[in-house]
């Protein structure tokens, strides 16, 4: 009985969540998105943002500037330099080494939509799915993609949203 209560709790939350009410993450922040449009597209957030320069040197490497760039809209989930370190050796050399790889890889990471999340499946601009989750703790709601934390509250750009997230998201390659 237990589970199933959870389930409802947390999909009350979770729609609340979605009409932009200010449910705390586990950081403390809010998880409202700030509706007001920023001036500044995506690319332009994450060139001044110096935890993401790894991800704005592959995003450079295999051309999707102009792409995250473009009208939108996008939600973008971008793994942070420490995601990125966290990658075993061999695998982020392969990915350096392969930008078509690694371009989709990164594919995986964006999204066309608003940026207002539920628990449901989001079909990747790469053409797989990534999972959001809602989990309460002790300092509020969480929000993880792929098990992956989200960190921080949502960043609106003026084509989309960026999650910041604390793990390179790998795609099931066939």
């Amino acid at each position: 009985m237990k589970q199933p209560l959870i389930g409802v709790v947390a999909a009350a939350c979770i729609g609340v969540f979605g009409l932009g009410a200010a449910p705390a993450f586990a950081d403390g922040t809010s998880a409202t998105i700030d509706t007001s449009r920023s001036k500044h597209n995506i690319v332009q957030i994450a060139v001044s943002d110096p935890d993401l320069s790894t991800l704005v040197t592959a995003l450079t490497d295999t051309s999707l500037v102009k792409t995250l760039e473009g009208p939108g809209p996008f939600i973008v989930f971008a793994p942070t330099n420490q995601a990125f370190a966290k990658l075993p050796t061999a695998i982020l050399d392969f990915l350096l080494a392969n930008p078509s790889i690694l371009k989709e890889v990164l594919l995986y990471h964006v999204a066309g939509g608003s940026g207002t999340l539920s628990a449901d499946p989001i079909k990747t601009v790469q053409g797989e799915i990534v999972f959001p989750s809602f989990s309460f703790g002790p300092s509020g709601l969480a929000l993880e993609v792929n098990n992956s934390p989200v960190s921080g509250k949502p960043i609106q750009a003026s084509n989309g949203v960026i999650y910041i997230i604390d793990s390179v998201l790998l795609p099931q390659f066939k």
